[in-house]
């Protein structure tokens, strides 16, 4: 229906026009109550003020001038005029089935839009500090921020997945330390070990092959080979980071994130950056000097709010963390990105203000065409996580927190993808893993994974009975006029649904969306197969039923795909 909600607003454009009606949206909508019809449109009650008339004359007229255009009737069975002015539409039975028909032609693109041509985006999303483990929070972040990428591919952006890593700042020279000491308890010393030093047992892993003068081979092929020596620090710094960085992307790769480009903060100070980002802000009369430090006037600045000014350098000379993060944004409008999107966790809230502001003055004193609102977050809360009807705190492997490892070798990357994105990023939610390990309909991942295999397990048995199953082609080419029942026409106003949940997903940065309308999508695929049945003897009517399982299998298998998740065939 995606293409018919495109021909029925043309349709009501040109018989606004004829009533003498222009620039007004022509929006159509499902009814809350199916009884209601297929559409409703409530431009009548728009166009009131424009024509100076009772919405309920303006619908009465536009749907005779609707009824007056050839094409209407092709597309919309029925009008009804509803309360103060709705018009509600039936649509005719071809009009519905043509959505089976587009599914099966368009395969894999169907739902998919060039409404952005190209425009270059850039998701910045997991970004830790290659000082430990991966934990929940980054787990989250990399399933929305893999999620979210593919989505807006659909939409037609040029999108660059980043992962931007902080290895400037003192955490390194902390896990420095920390392998250090527990080399040297490794080898029979007895040590102090400090309080903010990292505790798990990873750190004893790296001390070790530290000792055993082991090699590495980084993501860029570069390889980092331990000396032995501990005596020679910058070694071991390289080495703690190489194995660090590579263990998180091996967990990375098991719950399927990836990434285009990683980012490096020290080249920011290393490439004069941050000094150009420094030098714009004071140049553009937004920060002042006092108390010893210098600060951004963030209090002033049109357009943006934040209830205090803040510190851009200390009174030691250092610079706080927000400064080399408005470099690093000057960097990317510099790299060609027209629009960029920040993961982060809800504890980044109160950078939000001094980020955008410090771009904007850095950015107008470079000359740079900036748009007003950039970059955007999503900022995500944290979840537990639930085993055996009890919270599960502490891994192991980190010492304090669940990590991202834990989760996948727990649920699987299926589950835990999934879940991970299926509710909206600000809200708290429980990672139930019994639930994710239960093969029930309460679980959701079994509930999607079992409608496709289901789809397969018929196809299979119409085979085996001896029936031809058709190819998409011929199942597009098929008579649907049977497709008449309540059930079949759930189902297929659901598909026509698909590529408008992709648009408001994409322009509302909400995977969980999607992950909602796969569990309708399910539930009235469920319902079709329990109220019809498919293999009937009727060579005409069995081909409808199973084109429009067909075409129910590759919407479910397309929005799969953008969740990162299986489509198995037999269960």
């Amino acid at each position: 229906m995606s293409d018919q909600k495109t021909v029925i607003e043309a349709l009501f454009i040109k018989a606004l026009a004829s009533l003498g009606v222009e620039n007004i949206p022509v929006v159509l909508e499902r009814p809350k109550v199916a009884a209601h019809g297929d559409l409703a449109c409530n431009v009548a009650m728009q166009s009131a003020r424009q024509l100076k008339k009772n919405p309920r004359e303006i619908a009465t007229q536009l749907i005779a001038a609707l009824e007056a255009i050839p094409e209407t009737k092709a597309t919309i069975a029925a009008f009804e005029i509803a309360g103060p002015g709705f018009i509600n539409m039936r649509l005719a039975a071809d009009a519905k089935q043509a959505v089976v028909r587009q599914v099966l032609t368009q395969g894999e693109k169907f739902g998919l839009s060039t409404a952005h041509n190209g425009e270059n985006i850039l998701i910045e999303y997991v970004s830790a500090n290659p000082t430990g483990p991966l934990h929940l929070g980054h787990a989250r972040q990399g399933a929305l921020g893999d999620v979210l990428s593919n989505l807006m591919r659909t939409q037609g952006w040029n999108v660059c997945r980043e992962f931007y890593y902080n290895d400037a700042g003192v955490q390194i020279q902390t896990l420095t330390t920390s392998v250090l000491l527990r080399a040297r308890e490794l080898q029979g010393e007895t040590i102090e070990f400090p309080e903010n030093g990292y505790q798990g047992l990873y750190v004893i892993d790296i001390a070790r092959d530290f000792l055993d003068k082991k090699s590495i081979t980084t993501r860029s092929g570069e390889v980092v080979t331990a000396s032995g020596d501990l005596a020679d620090e910058a070694n071991l710094r390289a080495f703690s980071v190489a194995y660090l960085q590579n263990e998180q992307d091996s967990d990375l790769r098991a719950l399927g994130v990836s990434f285009d480009n990683f980012y490096l903060e020290s080249s920011l100070y290393r490439n004069n950056l941050v000094k150009r980002a420094v030098d714009a802000m004071v140049a553009s009369g937004q920060t002042y000097e006092s108390e010893g430090a210098l600060w951004l006037k963030t209090t002033e600045f049109p357009g943006i709010v934040d209830d205090k000014d803040r510190v851009m350098r200390k009174t030691d000379g250092t610079f706080t963390y927000f400064v080399p993060d408005v470099a690093y944004h000057l960097a990317k409008f510099d790299r060609g990105f027209t629009k960029a999107i920040n993961i982060q966790g809800s504890d980044h809230h109160g950078t939000i203000a001094r980020v955008r502001i410090g771009f904007q003055a850095a950015a107008k004193q470079l000359g740079m065409q900036v748009p007003g609102i950039f970059p955007d977050y999503v900022l995500h809360k944290m979840l537990k996580v639930i085993r055996d009807g009890q919270e599960v705190k502490m891994s192991k492997r980190s010492g304090t927190y669940v990590t991202l490892r834990d989760l996948v070798n727990w649920v699987g990357k299926d589950a835990a993808r999934f879940f991970l994105v299926s509710r909206k990023a600000d809200s708290e939610f429980v990672f139930d893993i019994d639930l994710a390990l239960s093969q029930s309909d309460e679980n959701p991942v079994y509930y999607l994974q079992y409608a496709h295999a289901r789809i397969c397990s018929v196809l299979a048995q119409a085979q085996e009975k001896g029936f031809s199953v058709p190819s998409n082609e011929e199942a597009a080419a098929a008579d649907l006029s049977s497709l008449t029942d309540k059930s079949a026409e759930a189902l297929m106003n659901r598909l026509s649904e698909f590529a408008k949940t992709l648009t408001v997903a994409t322009k509302e940065f909400a995977p969980h969306t999607l992950c909602f309308y796969l569990k309708d999508l399910a539930a009235d695929f469920h319902a079709f197969y329990n109220a019809q049945r498919i293999l009937v003897d009727n060579e005409a009517e069995r081909n409808a039923r199973l084109a429009l399982l067909l075409a129910t299998r590759q919407v479910l298998r397309n929005g799969f795909a953008l969740l990162g998740i299986s489509a198995p065939t037999k269960m």
